[in-house]
């Protein structure tokens, strides 16, 4: 690791397959955490190579514990987090949404690390037992439209430096992983980056594999559809920048968006959005995220009409129907 080191701090980059064996290595706990926390500063200090994203990428991809959906044609709808913004959790609602519009959602999340409370931080809080069985999983996904994939029982090497990124407490090179290393290996992706040149990697990236995909970023650093300020889509369908206006709404101001100081009070918002009891641009950002997402199942579908069923989904009950029934099914 030392000479890795030096290679890295003389602004030198790995290539693809020096990327893959260094993680690969990580999961091994080959690097004491000092060594670690030196090598996960590096990339906080220059931009990540789009090699170096893919040989990281390959690396947990090759080493994860596979999860088999039987053809299942299903989404994942996940941001890096790191937008040190401490929104309440869009995604992860965004997943039960689409989940009540009657859509398969394969949910990949971990425990929040530069926010107060990440997906799997909620999931938990609202009684949702996290596993790693395969039949138990696919038990979930016909019962309730949607299952949670907790990041550290599927990737070794997460798990390897998750004290380390804890105690760093900052955005690395493993938020800008997770939303690519779907243990399932879903069908269709909607991602939220937290910067532009990350939103143009994934695009890159993505567009080399046959899927359906969308890459979210808005221009005042939001990691999803923040309904805040334009916002950019890169997709196989589309590379385009919208207005709110565009999608049917007003532009909300950032603190509508607060997540709360603890746990406990992001899961309070988070039942209470689902029970129908959130503010008009609480909704909003749902409504105008799972639209989106809905998308892509059919880029030919007019995005109002993908607004539409989210709409339902959320106001009907469908969406909190489906926490419920998730929740069930583990106990």
């Amino acid at each position: 690791m030392k000479a890795l080191l030096e290679q890295l701090f003389e602004q030198k980059k790995l290539s693809r397959e020096e990327a893959k064996k260094t993680l690969v290595e990580i999961s091994e706990s080959k690097y004491n955490d000092a060594h670690l926390a030196a090598f996960l500063s590096v990339f906080k200090m220059r931009p990540i190579s789009k090699e170096e994203l893919q040989g990281f990428r390959d690396a947990l991809l090759a080493l994860r514990k596979k999860v088999d959906f039987r053809g299942v044609d299903s989404i994942d709808i996940v941001g890096t987090g790191g937008d040190g913004k401490n929104t309440f959790n869009i995604s992860t609602l965004t997943c039960f949404v689409v989940a009540g519009a009657g859509y398969k959602v394969t949910k990949h999340g971990n425990y929040g690390v530069s926010s107060v409370s990440g997906s799997s931080n909620v999931m938990e809080s609202l009684g949702y037992r996290f596993t790693n069985d395969e039949d138990a999983l696919n038990h979930q996904l016909d019962q309730s439209n949607i299952v949670f994939l907790h990041a550290p029982l599927f990737h070794p090497a997460m798990k390897a430096v998750g004290p380390v990124r804890k105690a760093l407490g900052l955005k690395t090179f493993f938020n800008m992983l997770g939303p690519l290393v779907n243990p399932a290996r879903p069908t269709r992706s909607f991602l939220g980056v937290f910067n532009m040149h990350l939103s143009r990697l994934y695009h890159y990236i993505l567009q080399e594999e046959d899927k359906s995909y969308a890459v979210v970023y808005s221009l005042d650093g939001y990691d999803e559809i923040s309904l805040t300020d334009a916002f950019s889509i890169r997709s196989n369908h589309m590379d385009r920048l919208f207005q709110p206006e565009d999608l049917g709404f007003e532009t909300i101001s950032q603190e509508a968006l607060f997540g709360g100081d603890t746990v406990a009070e992001a899961a309070h918002i988070f039942s209470s959005i689902l029970e129908g009891n959130g503010t008009e641009a609480q909704r909003h950002a749902i409504y105008a995220n799972a639209g989106m997402a809905i998308q892509q199942f059919d880029a030919t579908k007019s995005i109002e009409d993908c607004i539409a069923e989210a709409k339902d989904s959320l106001d009907s009950g469908k969406a909190l129907t489906c926490l419920k029934k998730l929740v069930a099914s583990v106990k």
